[in-house]
């Protein structure tokens, strides 16, 4: 490092990565700071510098850099090696510490963990510490990528993984040879470790994974009503591998939810409609199945009511996630990256952190409301609502055909103008305001905007519903 460059540096003044010492006295605080810089993202440490900026230089004796040295390495854990050159400036010399950002973290000194807080060092609390721990071995504390010790290469179906890589190819162009040898195609795809069956692998292509992990089942249950003290009208267990789940339990959904059908005007073909986006659905279940924790005892459950249906996945969001970042742009954290990268393959899930934000797009355009996320008893919950709007429900609140019409034009185009609500019904502008005013006082819609810039949406488009119950069926 130059003269100019050392300049430069002492003007900025200290900082998380810039710290100033005046002399070697106080060398304990100078071991440190050596650490903390160690723990976050590397730092440079000058000596022989006033607070003030002032070069005040230090007198470097032929054993004064070997023995600062041995007492950075000797009272840190794991040993820091930094790099340590002697500089001029003013014609005075000063020592510049140069530590790197490495992976190996947490640093100790003098048996204590430190951190960089401003221009500070601080002393790291337990919880930080131990987060930086758990940090550090994530990898190995990983579910999916650890390795299956009790099974064999005998519990892998090879036409499993035959139509994985045939899918694979078809839907995202994964070049891997459908007739390559399977614990080739299992190597390539990152599911084996030292050529033994990871936790995924089972998991994914494995002919009885329930063999090995009993949690890995679904609890499919349809009730009667919209709470689960109500009967149940059916429920399933359903096994299998992960990949082969996602349709038996999308087999059971439909089987428990409406399809509508109509037939449009001047059009032959009859036009059909679920109560629920099938998209929505699919990307549900899939996050539930791919992103779940697996150390968890607890089964995915899909729960289907009268009036919603629930995903509930064991297992909170993995940090720094947070339930608001969902609705908004964030990026994706899976907590299980070998199955959700098999999942990606196929298109049961993406890779981006956009699948919650098309949930929300889908239940939008399908004229429902917003998707729930939710934490609740250690599980992550994702709730699809049916719209309220039913015709019983509209026949109940007494409005007329027309303000029916204006709710399906809202269903379809989420918004509509006062102008655009006399058009639509062909009335004039005093029975249009009537129409409307009902509808608000109804609770029915929602103003936005004012003046000539006001339009309608429906209230269950801004409005979270309330759940009927926090609590979690076995």
């Amino acid at each position: 490092m130059n003269e100019e460059e050392i300049r430069k540096l002492i003007q900025e003044g200290e900082s998380e990565s810039l710290e100033i010492k005046t002399s070697l006295s106080d060398w304990k605080s100078i071991v440190e700071t050596i650490s903390a810089f160690a723990n976050s993202k590397g730092g440079i440490l000058i000596i022989g510098v006033k607070n003030n900026g002032e070069i005040r230089g230090i007198k470097v004796g032929k054993d004064s850099i070997e023995s600062l040295t041995n007492r950075i390495i000797q009272n840190t854990d794991p040993k820091i090696y930094p790099s340590v050159e002697v500089a001029r400036v003013d014609r005075k010399e000063i020592i510049v510490l140069t530590v790197k950002d490495t992976g190996n973290k947490p640093y100790l000194a003098f048996g204590k963990a430190f951190k960089r807080a401003g221009k500070s060092t601080h002393q790291m609390s337990r919880d930080e510490y131990e987060r930086m721990i758990l940090e550090k071995h994530k990898e190995e504390l990983r579910f999916d990528n650890r390795i299956s010790k009790e099974s064999c290469w005998k519990d892998i179906d090879e036409e499993k993984v035959r139509w994985f890589l045939r899918e694979g190819s078809r839907q995202r162009g994964l070049d891997i040879p459908e007739d390559i040898p399977v614990g080739e195609a299992l190597m390539r795809l990152q599911l084996l470790q030292d050529r033994n069956l990871t936790n995924a692998a089972v998991l994914l292509f494995g002919k009885c994974p329930q063999k090995f992990f009993i949690q890995s089942e679904v609890k499919c249950v349809r009730f009667r009503g919209n709470d689960v003290t109500e009967p149940m009208v059916d429920m399933k267990i359903i096994g299998n591998d992960i990949i082969s789940q996602v349709k038996e339990v999308e087999k059971f959904i439909f089987d428990h939810i409406s399809l509508s059908s109509w037939i449009e005007g001047r059009q032959i073909q009859r036009q059909e409609k679920w109560e629920y986006p099938p998209m929505a659905i699919r990307e549900a279940l899939s996050n539930a199945l791919a992103h779940r924790d697996y150390k968890s005892p607890s089964k995915v459950q899909v729960r289907i009511f009268d009036d919603r249906m629930e995903f509930w996945n064991p297992g909170m969001l993995p940090e720094p996630l947070t339930l608001e970042d969902l609705k908004r742009k964030h990026k994706s954290i899976p907590r299980n990256p070998l199955i959700a990268r098999q999942f990606f393959w196929i298109r049961y899930v993406e890779e981006v952190g956009s699948g919650t934000n098309k949930m929300v797009k889908w239940c939008a355009d399908w004229g429902l409301p917003e998707p729930d996320f939710d934490h609740i008893t250690g599980d992550f919950v994702v709730t699809l609502w049916k719209s309220k709007l039913t015709d019983e429900y509209l026949d109940s609140l007494g409005l007329n055909n027309r303000q029916k019409k204006a709710i399906a034009y809202l269903m379809e185009h989420k918004k509509i103008t006062k102008k655009e609500y006399m058009n639509l019904t062909n009335i004039s502008k005093t029975p249009a305001f009537k129409d409307i005013n009902g509808l608000l006082g109804k609770k029915v819609i929602v103003r936005k905007g004012s003046g000539r810039s006001a339009y309608y949406i429906l209230q269950e488009s801004v409005s979270k519903r309330p759940k009927r119950d926090q609590k979690k069926t076995e």
